[in-house]
């Protein structure tokens, strides 16, 4: 049985579904699976060994150009092709992220239409490789891509998944009337995908009612991660208690928040410190910059450290100098991933009680949730791991042992096959 799995790269950055997708896809090849990772928009950015194959389809230059202009609508391959080079859809990617609210949302509703979108073209490039590849199953990466199910599942005649990964929050940062619009559309096309993998079953009853998915044919397979040797023994004095975030650096994922609730911290005369690491998209350096203020504000902006972006060893060296771990998004997650590494390395956690974080805190017992409509909700429950040291340790072991068991890289991997496997013999069986 072969899979072709498609990923949206998120234009040089690193990605939670990036990540995810890749490792998804790394576990299945180890596990002898055949299994093919193509690239959508840009190339993927990880920070694991990426197993994608070089060729980018929907290309993002291209996109961006056939929705601007109808010339690059019937251009010469050879000149898409030169649009499509890897190196420069690097190079290029950034700024992407920098397009406005309005333009992204013609651009997301002309892709969900699919073959009556500007995008046509590339629409029968990807489906031309397709037939070529020969695969028994299709996955698709997210829901804006749902208008292009129909039409491989159509050409292919094979089962076509769909990933449900957190796009309710780019969908809900369109203006209207795109936003309507963009709903209307996965509404419309929802039927047309044999089956849907979410992340967790809290973003799975979200999408169900959000975008009226068929809940039947919605199945929930946990991310997983990398499991690790064992960490290191923390120095026996590892100086101030430490407090980290790792995420993006945007209002949503709640940097701010986190902020506010380590001056209360310092302010009430704790020895504390808070370190953050993450992409920092182009557009959210003021961002960043109102939480530096915020903090010298409050007088407590020498504990403050962003790292940057960090690669896999920075990111493993960062999470063994934490006591706890928080990362307290205002918009609900879908997928929580920063949370599962944090606990794979035993660093007990501290979230807010809602989206994907209630179901992952259940399943690992590796921390705490708080009320996010409590003003010192966050302060209160991270003082109370600062005083319970065999409390931390109670709950950074058992986060540890409950993701090796059932967050694992390789737990993900079965049971995403499981799933293929369940359409791919019914489709043989008719």
């Amino acid at each position: 049985m072969r899979v072709v799995y498609l990923a949206a790269g998120a234009a040089g950055m690193y990605c939670g579904s990036c990540l995810r997708d890749n490792r998804l896809a790394a576990a299945l090849l180890a596990r002898g699976r055949d299994v093919l990772l193509l690239p959508l928009y840009t190339p993927l950015r990880t920070d694991e060994p990426d197993v994608s194959r070089p060729e980018v389809f929907y290309g993002g230059l291209n996109v961006y150009l056939q929705q601007k202009s109808p010339l690059f609508r019937r251009t010469p391959r050879f000149l898409d092709r030169w649009l499509d080079w890897p190196a420069l859809l690097r190079g290029v990617g950034r700024l992407a992220t920098r397009r406005r609210a309005d333009e992204l949302g013609e651009l997301t509703i002309s892709v969900l239409k699919g073959r009556a979108g500007a995008q046509r073209k590339e629409l029968e490039r990807l489906i031309a490789a397709l037939r070529g590849l020969r695969p028994d199953l299709v996955n698709l990466p997210n829901l804006m891509f749902i208008g292009a199910g129909r039409a491989v599942r159509e050409a292919l005649g094979v089962p076509v998944l769909c990933t449900l990964s957190g796009e309710d929050l780019f969908l809900d940062g369109l203006p209207q009337p795109q936003r309507g619009q963009a709903l209307a559309l996965i509404r419309a096309a929802a039927d047309g995908i044999d089956g849907y993998l979410a992340v967790t079953s809290y973003y799975a009853r979200r999408c169900i009612e959000r975008f009226g998915l068929p809940a039947e044919r919605v199945h929930v397979v946990p991310p997983g991660v990398s499991i690790l040797h064992d960490p290191p023994a923390r120095d026996a004095d590892p100086g101030p208690f430490t407090i980290g975030f790792l995420g993006r650096i945007a209002p949503e994922k709640g940097l701010a928040e986190l902020a506010e609730a380590f001056a209360v911290l310092r302010r009430a005369g704790r020895a504390c410190r808070l370190r953050a690491a993450g992409c920092l998209p182009p557009g959210e350096r003021d961002y960043l910059q109102r939480v530096r203020s915020r903090l010298s504000e409050h007088g407590v902006q020498g504990g403050f450290e962003y790292l940057g972006e960090v690669d896999r060893g920075k990111k493993l060296e960062f999470l063994h100098t934490l006591d706890a771990f928080s990362m307290p998004s205002v918009y609900p997650e879908a997928k929580g991933l920063p949370v599962l590494e944090a606990l794979e390395r035993g660093v007990p956690v501290v979230q807010p009680q809602h989206g994907s974080f209630p179901e992952l805190i259940e399943a690992t017992g590796g921390g705490v949730l708080y009320d996010p409509r409590e003003p010192q909700g966050l302060a209160a429950a991270i003082a109370g791991l600062m005083d319970d040291l065999p409390r931390r340790r109670r709950l950074g072991a058992r986060g540890r042992a409950a993701v090796r068991e059932r967050f694992s890289e390789a737990v993900m991997a079965e049971q995403t096959w499981a799933v293929y496997e369940q359409y791919v013999y019914a489709r043989r069986a008719n």
